[in-house]
């Protein structure tokens, strides 16, 4: 039998000792990491590396040396994604991403684009628009957790079917990996089987994606999708992949903003400064679109070899997983209340390093929403170093913790101690208002519904407020919350 002079592999060491691999101050917790994500010390140096580099020799850079270390990053994402490199691209974001896709398609009259009720509040937006400015209309799912994958797929089916026997066309779907807020696991590749089986094209937001979740495009075949790098990939930010296969590179005829590389349908033609080269048209079109600091995209590469090193893509997400979940349970297990469960027979159990746990708050009258929503997001958040995601879903307030590879069950603990006192606090500020309202005779408008508003209009089914987007009840206003 072979022998191996190869040494077995150290376990990952996980927890706090990370923490001096990244930028936090000694008295700052991340809580947050699935806002805007946070980047390793080492993929900082290497951005100041490629920044010294384009200021050197900006002309070398930018036309040569860039575009071939881009090249190597598209083909570091590609290996990940398990598709080929000339299927992905780099765009600034996952809302930009979804706004490529989204502007390119052309539209018909009775075309429809699906969404559910949990789409993240920029994409919503950016239905809507398309709604406003083309033939298309949208309708929106109703999603209120906890839910079984099979009752989203159930619902989905019954939206097709529902709009098929209107006559109408079901063109497009939209979905999450990872919603926003709620923070859970959708069934993204249920969705893929089921979009295909009704003749729907998939758009798939993974915002929260690689380095979330184990992602394989090759296996699965989404129409589209978008990943934010920045979030859980420890890549600088601004930096997303946005995959679309071979077979539908054609209806993608414009990168956002245009640029040299469109192709008009004219027979006008305009000198451009750029090679013709031998790539594909979509591969040039989001290569060179306007000057801007590529160096997050080029930091893929870096970012992958640092998770490498610090115990690869598996041991990263269980230890996420693991911790988001069992920090979870103590979480509610101290406040006294529950997790928003998952679908156990879900992919992975329905877990991601996100976790929802529902506040122990009374009603709250609706115009104090806001301040409630500013006390944990705002005071709380600069008073302790920290911050946590707040929001209420199906008539309940839950706060969203991310875990992370430096983050221990100790810091679930500690903010679970901070939640309690605060949710105390509040409770007790409501009753007084209660108390004042009795005496008065005022009867107080109470939330414990959905900051959702749903709007129709012009016999479309609309959601004014979708995904992260929290609405004041008393003035109808949007405001807009992100991450």
């Amino acid at each position: 039998m072979a022998t191996s002079n190869t040494a077995p592999a150290k376990a990952p060491i996980f927890g706090h000792s990370l923490r001096r691999q990244f930028l936090f101050p000694e008295n700052y917790t991340n809580l947050n990491h699935g806002s805007f994500g946070a980047i390793p010390a080492p993929i900082l140096t290497h951005r100041q590396k490629l920044h010294i580099l384009s200021e050197q020799h900006p002309d070398n850079f930018m036309r040569y040396h860039s575009i071939s270390l881009l090249d190597e990053s598209r083909a570091a994402i590609a290996k990940l994604l398990n598709v080929p490199s000339e299927e992905v691209v780099f765009v600034t974001n996952a809302t930009t991403g979804v706004n490529i896709v989204l502007r390119n398609l052309v539209y018909e009259d009775g075309d429809v684009i699906l969404h559910f009720g949990t789409i993240y509040g920029a994409c919503g937006r950016t239905v809507q628009y398309i709604a406003d400015t083309t033939p298309a209309t949208c309708i929106s799912i109703p999603l209120a957790y906890p839910v079984l994958d099979a009752s989203i797929i159930s619902s989905f089916n019954t939206t097709v079917q529902e709009i098929k026997a209107a006559g109408k066309n079901p063109k497009l779907v939209i979905f999450d990996t990872v919603s926003s807020m709620p923070g859970m696991r959708f069934p993204w590749e249920k969705m893929i089987v089921a979009a295909k089986e009704a003749g729907v094209l998939s758009l798939i937001d993974g915002a929260h994606g690689v380095g979330n979740i184990k992602i394989d495009l090759g296996a699965n075949q989404p129409d589209f999708f978008v990943s934010n790098c920045h979030k859980w990939l420890y890549a600088p930010r601004p930096a997303a992949v946005l995959y679309v296969p071979t077979r539908n590179q054609p209806l993608i005829t414009t990168s956002v903003p245009t640029s040299h590389y469109y192709i008009p349908k004219s027979a006008a033609q305009y000198w451009s400064p750029l090679s013709p080269g031998s790539k594909s048209n979509f591969t040039l079109q989001f290569e060179f679109n306007g000057t801007i600091d590529a160096t997050p995209y080029l930091c893929v590469p870096a970012a992958l070899k640092f998770r490498q090193d610090i115990g690869g893509e598996d041991a990263i997400i269980k230890y996420c997983n693991d911790l988001a979940f069992e920090g979870g349970e103590t979480v509610a297990k101290i406040l006294g209340t529950e997790i928003m469960a998952p679908d156990p027979a879900a992919v992975d159990g329905g877990r991601c390093p996100m976790i929802n746990i529902r506040l122990p708050l009374l009603p709250i009258p609706k115009t104090e929403v806001e301040s409630v929503y500013n006390t944990f997001t705002k005071e709380v958040g600069v008073r302790e170093n920290t911050f946590v995601q707040v929001y209420v879903h199906n008539s309940h307030w839950w706060v969203r913790i991310s875990a992370q590879v430096y983050l221990e069950m100790k810091d679930f603990v500690w903010i679970a101690g901070v939640l309690k006192k605060e949710c105390e606090n509040i409770n007790e500020r409501t009753k007084n208002m209660s108390a004042t309202a009795t005496v008065t005779g005022e009867k107080a408008d109470m939330v414990g519904a959905d900051v959702h508003v749903e709007e129709v209009k012009d016999a479309k089914k609309v959601v004014n407020g979708m995904g992260d987007l929290k609405v004041s009840e008393t003035e109808r206003e949007p405001v807009a919350v992100k991450g």
